[in-house]
This record gives structure tokens, sequence and C-alpha cells, in this order.
């Protein structure tokens, strides 16, 4: 049978995983996936992501795309891979798809969602996927803020170094502020985001809820083009990408 290029939708609890992408001795994501694949193929298998997911970075939604010579069908595939996989991985959604699909680079869009929990008991069961903040934000000035940092921008502030010649400019059509009980969600959607992007705009947020910087401190942000002027990058352990877009 000839190779075919499928198409998986895969969550992960990143806690324990260096991100992502490959790193040499450490444990990642793209790793385990390959480890699995090529261990059925008898050679090596890769396996592109739609993105790159920072160390300690959650995902329910990642999409990935693979080229493999197999007998079995999608569900026996995708029951294969699970079988393998740790605990902590999962394909949730696998499919035989068209030899140009192309995870990343024919992605139009993402949607991340940072969880806060303000509480004053500890949150022991959603510790590893909340950023706990003792004090209560101030949420109307947060989505203020949020509302200056929407539509099409040179977000050069809010990332870690860019390459070279790489644009920071970036769409952001959303950001979705909303409270339940003692959790604050921070909703994304834009057609792409630059490394710890997320991270330093929800940073940025949290210190406008914090009264450390006012709504209109972040136009000037924006302005400045300077990572440096911005707060700092929210923990990793809050951050989950929950979808994929594609035409």
């Amino acid at each position: 049978m000839a190779a075919r290029n499928y198409k998986a939708i895969i969550s992960y609890d990143g806690t324990r995983y260096y991100g992502w992408e490959h790193q040499p001795g450490k444990e990642t994501i793209q790793g385990k996936l390959e480890g699995v694949l090529s261990r059925l193929a008898g050679s090596e298998v890769e396996i592109l992501g739609a993105g790159r997911t920072d160390a300690g970075v959650h995902a329910k939604g990642m999409c990935a795309n693979f080229v493999l010579d197999t007998d079995l069908e999608d569900e026996a595939l995708k029951d294969y891979m699970n079988r393998y996989l740790p605990d902590d991985i999962a394909v949730i959604g696998l499919k035989t798809t068209s030899d140009r699909f192309h995870a990343r680079y024919l992605a139009t869009g993402k949607t991340y969602q940072y969880t806060i929990y303000q509480g004053k008991e500890k949150p022991v069961f959603d510790r590893k996927y909340v950023w706990v903040i003792p004090e209560r934000l101030h949420v109307e000035k947060m989505q203020k803020a949020a509302e200056y940092l929407q539509g099409n921008h040179d977000f050069a502030s809010f990332c870690k170094a860019a390459g070279k010649n790489k644009s920071t400019v970036r769409n952001v059509d959303r950001i979705d502020i909303r409270k339940r009980g003692d959790y604050l969600l921070l909703t994304f959607h834009g057609d792409g985001f630059l490394r710890n992007m997320v991270r330093i705009l929800t940073g940025t947020l949290v210190a406008v809820g914090k009264e450390e910087i006012t709504p209109e401190d972040v136009q000037v942000l924006l302005a400045s083009a300077d990572r440096r002027k911005a707060p700092a990058t929210a923990p990793a352990q809050g951050l989950c990408l929950l979808q994929v877009d594609y035409d």
C-alpha cells in the first residue's frame, strides 16, 4: 500500500514535557508521537504540528499531520497510537487526508485559553492548569485593555525575540475575558501567535487587573514595539491550545 498523509487531532497535558518540538535529550510531545509511529513503521516517521507549544503548555486540539505506509484503517491506527502513547497524550481524531495538507502552513487561525484561579482555598486538583492569583482582579479594566489589543497590530512588545526577518504583525480578532466562579477565563483567537505571545498578553492584562498599569498604557506598549516595556510573562501551566482552524 502506498504511503498516505494523515491528519491527527491531539490532546495532551504538557506538565512534564519540554514543549511540542524536539529538544535534544528532553521529552517532548513530538518526540513521543514519532516514537510510536516509528515503532509501527520500522523506520523514522516525522509528525508536523500546527504550532510549537512551550514547555508546560497544554492542548485539547493540537492538529498535526504525518505520512505513513500502513495497512491499518484510520480507526485502527488511532487505537494503535493511543495504546502505546503515555496517559497524558491522546489522539482524539485521525483521518486520511489530502497529500497537500500541511498542519502548520495551511492553518488559518488558532484559539487559546488561559485560566486564572482567584480564591481563598488552593485549587489542589487544578494546580497544574491554572495561574493562582490571590487578589481579585479588576475584570472591567482588563476587558477595556483587551479592546486595545484586538485587531491587526505589530505585537513585537508581546513576544519572545522573533527571528531577524520574521514579521511580528498578527491579527487577533477576539480576546474574551469572563468569570466562572473563582476562575477567570481569557480566550484568544487570531490568525497566528508569536512565541510566548499569549502568555505575555495575559501577563499584561493581569497587570491591568491589578491596577499596576492602566488600559490606556497598553496602547503605549503596542506602539513601543519593545518587549522590555511589557509586563512579565504569565506561567505556562495556565495556557491551553483549544483549536486550530483550516479553510
